[in-house]
């Protein structure tokens, strides 16, 4: 479980990071605000998420 978990962890992390890249291509090259704050939105509760598993993991 140990190996599959970090995994995870891994590929749910550099989601929210690419993300974050994607709501700033949205908003500097495309002008389209609206659309950059709702993808810009996601990755904090991505990575809740990720931790509120983690901490539940480690009791």
């Amino acid at each position: 479980m140990g190996k599959l978990a970090k995994g995870a962890e891994i590929a749910i992390f550099l989601s929210a990071i690419i993300l974050i890249f994607i709501s700033e291509y949205h908003y500097v090259f495309l002008k389209d605000p609206i659309k950059a704050i709702f993808l810009g939105l996601w990755p904090p509760t991505i990575l809740l998420i990720l931790i509120y598993f983690n901490l539940k993991i480690k009791k």
